[in-house]
């Protein structure tokens, strides 16, 4: 076997025993989440006691308008709560009002009328970890390997393999040296098959690098 189907909408269920009684509570994002400005890659869940299907729901401000996206790398685990603010609930600041006026239309969508700002896309790398009540707020990009703490709000990008974490998040440590993390950015075991990726579990959730870098 090698693993759940990257297929499936909820992971847990077939499982059958504790602690996977509420095998809704965890989906998979590119199985649940059909819109055209998000994109998931394989594995990366979604987990909430009150169904892993709810992630939309913290999608906040992407309008049918919206251009901009939310693209989510592949190995990801978003606790309960975690939440993205996309660019469609910013308002202009630089003017002498933020109120939204052209929003309303009738009128007031004035010719002349400044732009709302755009941070562009928010890219979430792999093998990233957000715990519970995380807010990540537009134009962010989290590098790979990188891990959240409960209720950080993340303001600026995130360099792979670091722990962040407050309000606005910030550096707590680095997981791993420079030469390391490097290293892992190089092997990006998340894009192996996934054959191989089972061959290797023990030595992906492991320490030993040398290992890591002789898988076969």
């Amino acid at each position: 076997m090698t693993g759940p189907e990257s297929t499936m909408h909820y992971p847990l269920e077939g499982l059958g025993i504790e602690p996977y009684t509420n095998v809704k509570r965890m989906a998979f994002l590119k199985n649940t989440v059909n819109h055209p400005c998000i994109e998931a890659g394989d594995y990366s869940y979604y987990d909430d006691p009150q169904g892993g299907d709810r992630f939309m729901e913290n999608v906040l401000y992407l309008h049918e308008w919206s251009s901009e996206k939310l693209i989510i790398g592949k190995f990801c685990a978003f606790a309960t709560g975690t939440s993205f603010i996309m660019d469609g609930g910013n308002h202009a600041i630089n003017g002498l009002s933020t109120f939204p006026f052209p929003i309303f239309r009738r009128g007031w969508d004035k010719e002349g009328v400044p732009p709302f700002p755009s941070k562009g896309d928010t890219v979430i790398g792999n093998d990233v970890w957000t715990g519970y009540g995380v807010t990540i707020m537009p134009g962010v990009t989290i590098g790979d390997g990188a891990v959240i703490a409960s209720k950080s709000v993340v303001i600026k990008d995130v360099a792979p393999y670091t722990i962040v974490g407050g309000n606005p998040a910030k550096l707590i440590r680095k997981r791993f040296d420079e030469a390391t993390v490097e290293a892992l950015l190089e092997i990006c075991w998340w894009d192996w098959p996934i054959e191989k990726i089972t061959r290797n579990i023990p030595i992906i959730m492991g320490g030993d690098l040398k290992k890591l870098q002789e898988a076969t």
